[in-house]
């Protein structure tokens, strides 16, 4: 089965959304980006691809 693997990584000052080598963003916080990667995967899912979620820690929703 082909998994779709989706990254909420920090970047400076903002958030970004990757997957395979595209990166989506940016976004203000990190409960932005993770929206986002939520609903892009869930599309992912409707078609039939395991999905993989990884989010990276950081303070008040930013890098810190």
């Amino acid at each position: 089965m082909t998994v779709a693997r989706y990254e909420v990584l920090p970047r400076e000052d903002h958030w970004v959304v990757r997957h395979d080598e595209d990166v989506a963003g940016p976004y203000v916080t990190k409960e932005a980006a993770l929206e986002a990667a939520v609903s892009t995967a869930g599309r992912a899912m409707a078609e039939g691809y395991a999905v993989e979620l990884r989010v990276e820690g950081g303070a008040e929703g930013r890098w810190a």
